[in-house]
């Protein structure tokens, strides 16, 4: 192993609670990964976003992925000056990379890290990159700003590694400090130390892929693969709909079967299902072969709010009044970047329907500047609505009693289930149902 190796890392494969980690972007990934990382290393969190720090450092975690009392008791320290990482070890980014107005990889977050890391990072450091990318990414984008920024170069003054994300925001269970993690480096000897890091942070074990590419390519196709089948269901629930069936009552039909695959109909939003897909055909449009399968899914999945919208006008008479219930873009999580519920809206307010909107978990001020929808504060009072729409299926959507649905509603108005979560639910004889 070269010279430049930190202290820390000398021995082949062995790494130490004295061992340095910096993590570049503290969002929904980054930050549980800094907290698992620092029950055995010297963890600094670092976030560009200010306010971010300085609500973590008060023990406030806006996407609730940590609780407030295991965020106090975490050893990170939390900082949004770059330099503060210069000593460490490794340094792992877990920026966004999301995709532009053209649905093209949009590389600029990554870059932005990149460049910063490079120009601090001490020699012998290893990169690793945990943003999900089309293959090539960490060695041909990141590898040539760290040394441009640096002044090293890729291989022997530093080091580059990737570990895909593999977070599901929301999720309790699946949690980074007990999946299973991918792990790969530019040579053995770093995919060792990257084995050992990971691999003291959870208990669900470690997949040294072959190489970095095959690591980003393994990462890029797990979410498109669930776009692909999502979309299959989505375009099925299209035909069961002009066929008068709810797509619902198949699905748990065909459920009874054992290998039939439990996938449900909706809107594919949030920052991985529905973008992860254009990263993979980006890449593939660069070596010259079209992926028509994903992007035929890709486009499905994207028309499904447009249909959604119309289905519901075409229960409904003349233009109404109607209350969407959910705005993020899955249930019980704070997250609005993707949301596709916008699609809902947009296109009944085309239709000429006013609209209003709900979500008890998605920030105001957010939804009003990067959405241009004023969010209804409360429940409490509303009433006349002639159509309620369950967007999305938060507990506290799922807890309503039929009284206080009926409640916010005319006499005849329509219940539009779009997530099935009122399907076993009893209302009066004169509410209207529409199920996804």
């Amino acid at each position: 192993m070269a010279k430049s190796i930190p202290a820390a890392l000398q021995e082949h494969g062995e790494v130490s609670s004295k061992t340095k980690i910096s993590v570049v972007g503290l969002g929904y990934v980054g930050l549980p990964l800094a907290i698992a990382l620092a029950r055995g290393f010297d963890v600094i969190g670092y976030d560009l976003n200010s306010e971010r720090i300085d609500e973590l450092r008060q023990g406030v975690d806006r996407t609730f992925e940590i609780d407030a009392p295991m965020l106090r008791a975490s050893s990170v320290r939390f900082t949004k000056d770059i330099a503060d990482t210069r000593d460490a070890d490794i340094h792992i980014i877990t920026v966004p990379t999301p995709v532009d107005d053209d649905s093209a990889p949009d590389l600029r977050p990554l870059k932005t890290a990149s460049a910063s890391i490079g120009s601090i990072m001490k020699d012998g450091a290893i990169v690793v990159v945990e943003s999900t990318v089309y293959p090539g990414v960490t060695e041909d984008v990141c590898g040539p700003i760290l040394e441009e920024a640096s002044g090293k170069v890729s291989g022997e003054g530093f080091y580059l590694g990737y570990s895909p994300e593999r977070i599901n925001p929301g999720d309790k269970v699946h949690t980074v400090d007990k999946i299973i993690k991918v792990v790969a480096g530019q040579t053995d000897e770093i995919t060792d130390i990257l084995a050992d890091i990971y691999g003291a942070a959870t208990s669900g074990g470690i997949h040294r892929a072959r190489n970095i590419k095959t690591a980003e390519a393994a990462k890029v196709i797990e979410n498109a693969q669930r776009d692909i089948n999502i979309a299959f269901v989505n375009e099925a629930t299209m035909i069961f709909q002009k066929l008068g069936v709810s797509a619902y009552d198949v699905l748990e039909t065909a459920g009874t079967k054992w290998n039939f695959l439990n996938f449900t109909p909706g809107l594919v939003g949030g920052h991985c299902i529905g973008i992860d897909p254009f990263y993979l055909a980006h890449r593939a449009s660069e070596v010259g072969y079209f992926a028509d399968l994903i992007l035929t899914g890709r486009r499905i999945n994207d028309s499904m709010g447009t249909f959604i919208a119309d289905s519901i006008e075409a229960n409904l008479e003349g233009k109404c009044k109607i209350l969407i219930l959910g705005l993020t873009f899955k249930e019980n999580v704070p997250d609005l970047r993707n949301t596709r519920v916008v699609d809902i809206i947009t296109r009944l307010r085309e239709l000429g329907h006013e609209v209003d909107v709900h979500d008890p978990l998605a920030n105001k001020d957010e939804a009003q500047k990067f959405l241009n929808i004023d969010l209804i504060e409360s429940l409490s009072d509303l009433g006349g609505y002639d159509a309620i729409v369950g967007a999305v299926a938060h507990s506290v959507y799922q807890d309503l009693s039929p009284a206080a649905i009926e409640g916010m509603m005319t006499d005849t108005g329509l219940v539009a289930d779009v997530k099935g979560i009122w399907r076993g639910t009893e209302f009066s004889s004169g509410i209207k149902r529409w199920l996804l």
